[in-house]
């Protein structure tokens, strides 16, 4: 469970740094009722992603399971790898494509009037079918052979991590007071310039950690140096050997 954790967190915090989110979230801090507003909108964001995730893994991902009611250590280790390999994929895109990426111009939102939460459920709607280190989560989730409610657990904290950066403009414009929206400005434009070189970085390192985790999973039952060295690297990070 623990390693099934650390999977979810790291995948739900390299996902955070969201354009599609973010960006909506900063133009929405503005004027009256910012903080209100904003976590409004957060909540949109969160029912949807969360709901969505939730009918994958447990509509078609239970059915899967069914047909494999015990995965065995190879096929969750097999599972990691895949989920890694795509973050991986998915971050080497978004630094290939960085520089067209940085010179578009971010989400905005047109007017005020309409519901803060029905724009973030709205915007999430959009973006789910295309929410790939999601889905690498929720393939890790299902694959974990976990009952329903312990893979409700890991989708929630998957969720939490996801919407982070979103809890921290809440936090901003509440506690800040008057920097607040100065904050929030420096915020967008950094985000602006850099978000492809950051969230491609966050993907990889993500990546990677996944990768390790199925790699070693694998190895560390073998003989030799390399088993020997995934066996200790697996109990540093506190993970179960074969």
């Amino acid at each position: 469970m623990l390693r099934l954790i650390g999977l979810v967190v790291s995948i739900g915090l390299a996902d955070s740094l969201n354009p599609t989110t973010i960006a909506p979230a900063l133009y929405i801090g503005t004027g009256e009722r910012a903080a209100t507003r904003v976590a409004e909108f957060t909540f949109g964001v969160f029912a949807v992603y969360f709901l969505g995730g939730a009918a994958i893994a447990l509509g078609p991902g239970q059915l899967i399971l069914s047909l494999v009611p015990s995965p065995g250590r190879d096929t969750r280790h097999a599972i990691e790898i895949v989920a890694g390999a795509a973050l991986v994929a998915a971050a080497l895109v978004l630094w290939i494509e960085r520089g067209t990426l940085s010179t578009r111009r971010m989400p905005q939102v047109a007017g005020t009037r309409k519901s803060s939460a029905i724009l973030g459920a709205t915007i999430t709607a959009v973006e789910l079918p295309t929410a790939f280190p999601y889905f690498a989560a929720i393939a890790a989730i299902v694959g974990s052979g976990f009952g329903p409610w312990r893979q409700l657990f890991l989708l929630v904290l998957f969720n939490v991590c996801f919407i982070l950066p979103l809890i921290g403009i809440v936090l901003t414009l509440m506690f800040a007071g008057d920097r607040a929206e100065h904050m929030l400005g420096v915020g967008r434009r950094f985000l602006e310039r850099h978000w492809p070189v950051v969230l491609s970085s966050l993907l990889l390192l993500a990546g990677l950690f996944v990768l390790t985790l199925g790699v070693t999973g694998f190895t560390a039952a073998t003989r030799g140096d390399v088993g020997e060295f995934s066996r200790g690297l697996r109990h540093a990070l506190h993970l179960h050997n074969p």
